[in-house]
């Protein structure tokens, strides 16, 4: 029996519910349940509908039968800081006291803190220090179908550590749209709870395809709520900040007339700005979002959402190493978050804008980020805990592929050992803590954490050079991350700035992002890649692309952010990547050889100079180019193929032709001297080469009278003579050449040059066409002797 006096009381303390809580919500019917099998289980999976009160209500029901703290994992930063206050305020607490929150740059905790709101990396980071959890009973990990590459690394660990040191450790997975019974099976078999339908039933339309641009179906999605008498807010999902600028432009002239509230919220907003949007307003509100509100506590007062069914989906490049930013249309599950974010609160209506045939072919779940994003934070944070891949028992596997590139980054990065803990320990991405780690050796330190935490606020930087987007005023939001990551980096006091100390740190966090300028706007980065800077071409020669994404849409990745750098500090911080090389080359302009030698980093060129190559470089090169072109081009054509074909019928070995042009090239540079020399030398040496080949197959034939008359060979055909037939005179047999003695063919001319007769049986002409021809010979030419026997 799994019931027992304690049991029974902390059933009874969770379920009794506290006087604050306003309201009761679809997931408090199934908190008995909820607790029940976490007192008898490790691990529980609870599907509840969006709007349920999963996020609220579980939490602060775990802390009353766990001894411990708890702590809830969010996919999003906004969700961490509204569930907290959520719970906060229905415990009649401020933030802060028995619930808090930790996202990056920002907690709000005490020492009464127990149950703590988190985003999904910092539970990572807790785990290098603390890598038993102690003091922790139960870790909530909620909207895990969001599938955030955090979350995998995250619930695996969890996972190796309730299996090995902490099986009294309660693993709780939550969603509202996962397929709950994968994760039961992963997680031991564990029970599944559900929690059934949500409050307010929701109304549904979809508007079909529209040609129109994306803003103006949003405004006209708008009127249609507002003609139907829509007086609750109104949520709209874009899918990025552009499309988020353009759409409210569109409205404005909607919330002036109206007089309502327009605001916009997405990720990189000031928790400030974030709070005047999801919070209660005195008027009506349109809230003009990103994905970030598809997952987080109920924003009082939405009754209605327009869906673009889009998303701006971030993925990185294994190939090019470059992140991919592309728009793409959301699964089924996103757009059922997103309808679900209407009729929490009171009847809801939802307006898809897309065609429901176009919401059927959708994939059911997104792909999970462990699939598709860079890997080098996660690997990172398992070098720092000492693990390697195959210790953690994954729910997906990473790809192979994107291991071996987050491996490859992290050992230029010097990501190693202790190395690896130091980098891990500061709450940035790899290149970041590596451009601090390397400013504070260069006495720099606090630079390198202002450079760090502006490139890690995402805040939208205007200036495309880094120094810079540096000298502008620095808003809260940078303010506070900067500080947290010195908190963190604790770099000593700065005496001065040093620009070119900082820029040489940057580098070491951006080993394989050099780029040398070429044309207007185009460079080319290491590895033979082109890429488009964007803006106003910079003013120095090589760079480094800080803020570069590889996007289908365009021919070449573009740069939006960059940082002068200078060749020599390459050689300073990855003398064993700077190579010299000597190659030649054919200038085919010139059409000569030439020497380059060059100075590469990664196969990008630093350095080049051109010379005069030696005799057997040149040579070769020559050769090589020569016979490219082809050997007729520097000989007599029709010389050349009868020099074949007299070889052909002479049956000896093949001579090497293309050889021997190359040995003709030694000591020449250029096509007008090897012309020259191949000209008057080739064909003479291939014939002399070719052995018995005057035997076999002479070039010429001596007549009886004396005359000499060349041999012609054509290819697959017998070799043939030709003279005036008087030359024949005295001779009795066709003449034979070749080692089957073949019979050449005679073409036997008038005096005119004309022939008269063409045969290989010179004694059966004499005997039987000899007269018939004579007599018209002697009509035609009777000036000419024309004898009655020839022979």
């Amino acid at each position: 029996m799994l019931q027992s006096a304690s049991f029974d009381a902390r059933l009874s303390a969770c379920c009794d519910g506290d006087v604050n809580v306003s309201k009761q919500l679809p997931v408090d019917l199934i908190l008995p349940e909820v607790v029940q099998h976490l007192l008898a289980t490790p691990s529980l999976v609870i599907e509840a509908a969006p709007g349920a009160g999963k996020t609220t209500r579980v939490p602060p029901a775990l802390l009353k039968i766990l001894p411990g703290e708890v702590i809830v994992l969010e996919p999003r930063r906004i969700a961490a800081r509204m569930a907290a206050r959520r719970v906060a305020q229905e415990m009649g607490e401020q933030v802060g006291e028995t619930v808090g929150y930790q996202v990056r740059f920002e907690e709000v905790s005490g020492p009464r803190t127990r149950l703590r709101f988190v985003t999904e990396g910092v539970l990572t980071r807790r785990l290098l220090s603390d890598t038993q959890l102690k003091g922790v009973s139960a870790v909530v990990l909620d909207e895990f179908h969001e599938r955030h590459l955090d979350g995998d690394l995250a619930l695996g660990l969890l996972r190796r550590l309730q299996a090995t040191t902490r099986p009294d450790l309660k693993i709780v997975v939550m969603s509202a749209t996962l397929d709950a019974a994968p994760i039961a099976q992963y997680l031991d078999n564990c029970p599944i709870v559900r929690s059934e339908g949500r409050a307010f039933p929701l109304q549904l339309d979809y508007t079909g395809y529209s040609a129109a641009p994306l803003e103006q179906q949003v405004a006209h999605g708008v009127e249609t709520l507002l003609s139907e008498g829509e007086t609750g807010d109104t949520l709209v999902f874009l899918p990025g900040t552009a499309e988020i600028r353009r759409a409210i432009r569109e409205l404005e002239p909607i919330a002036r007339r109206r007089d309502i509230l327009l605001v916009p919220l997405f990720g990189e907003l000031s928790p400030a700005e974030q709070d005047m949007a999801v919070q209660k307003a005195s008027k009506q509100k349109i809230i003009v979002s990103t994905n970030v509100a598809e997952s987080s506590v109920t924003v009082e007062g939405v009754t209605a959402v327009i869906d673009s069914g889009l998303a701006r989906i971030a993925g990185h490049s294994h190939w090019t190493g470059l992140p991919i930013l592309e728009v793409q249309r959301v699964s089924q599950a996103s757009a059922k978050q997103r309808a679900g974010r209407a009729g929490r609160t009171a009847p809801g209506r939802v307006i898809r804008l897309y065609a429901e045939e176009d919401f059927r072919r959708r994939p059911e779940v997104d792909r999970p980020e462990i699939v598709r994003e860079d890997l080098s934070g996660m690997v990172l944070g398992l070098r720092a805990m000492g693990l390697s891949l195959d210790e953690i028992p994954w729910l997906d596997a990473p790809p192979s592929e994107a291991v071996a590139a987050a491996n490859a980054l992290l050992d230029r990065l010097g990501a190693t050992g202790e190395s690896a803990k130091q980098l891990a320990r500061l709450p940035v991405e790899p290149r970041l803590s590596r451009v601090v780690q390397e400013a504070m050796r260069r006495g720099v330190g606090e630079s390198g954490c202002a450079l760090a935490g502006l490139l890690a606020s995402g805040v939208r930087i205007e200036k495309g050079d880094i120094l810079e987007a540096m000298d502008q005023p620095m808003d809260d939001r940078v303010r506070r991350q900067v500080d947290q990551l010195k908190r963190a980096a604790r770099p000593p006091k700065q005496a001065k700035h040093n620009d070119e100390a900082l820029l040489i740190s940057v580098l070491a966090g951006f080993p394989d992002r050099v780029a040398r300028r070429r044309a207007g706007n185009t460079v080319m980065l290491t590895g033979g890649m082109g890429a488009e800077v964007f803006g106003h071409p910079r003013p120095y020669e090589f760079l480094l692309a800080l803020d570069a994404e590889e996007r289908k849409e365009r021919g070449a990745p573009l740069i939006r952010l960059t940082a002068r750098m200078e060749p020599e500090w390459l050689i300073d911080l990855f003398p064993e990547r700077v190579v010299e090389k000597r190659e030649v080359v054919w200038n085919r302009q010139g059409e000569r050889a030439e020497a380059i030698s060059s100075l590469e980093y990664d196969g990008l060129v630093l350095e080049e100079s051109r010379g005069p190559a030696n005799e057997e470089e040149a040579a070769a090169v020559l050769a090589h180019e020569a016979v490219t072109l082809g050997v007729e081009r520097f000989v007599d054509p029709e010389a050349l193929v009868e020099l074949q074909a007299r070889i052909a019928f002479a049956g000896v070995e093949a001579i090497d032709i293309e050889g021997t042009l190359r040995e003709l090239c030694y000591g020449l540079k250029r096509f007008a001297e090897l012309r020259k020399v191949a000209s008057t030398d080739l064909l003479p040496l291939l014939e002399q080469r070719a052995g018995r080949l005057d035997e076999l197959a002479p070039a010429k034939l001596k007549l009886a009278g004396g005359r000499w008359v060349k041999v012609h060979y054509d290819l697959g055909k017998p070799p043939w003579i030709e003279s005036r037939l008087q030359d024949f005179f005295g001779m009795k047999e066709t003449p034979r050449i070749g080692r089957d003695r073949t019979p050449v063919v005679v073409h036997l001319l008038a005096p005119n040059h004309r022939a008269v007769q063409t045969t290989t049986d010179l004694a059966g002409f004499w005997q039987r066409l000899y007269p018939e021809v004579r007599r018209e010979l002697m009509r035609r030419y009777p000036r000419h002797q024309w004898p009655e026997k020839p022979v």
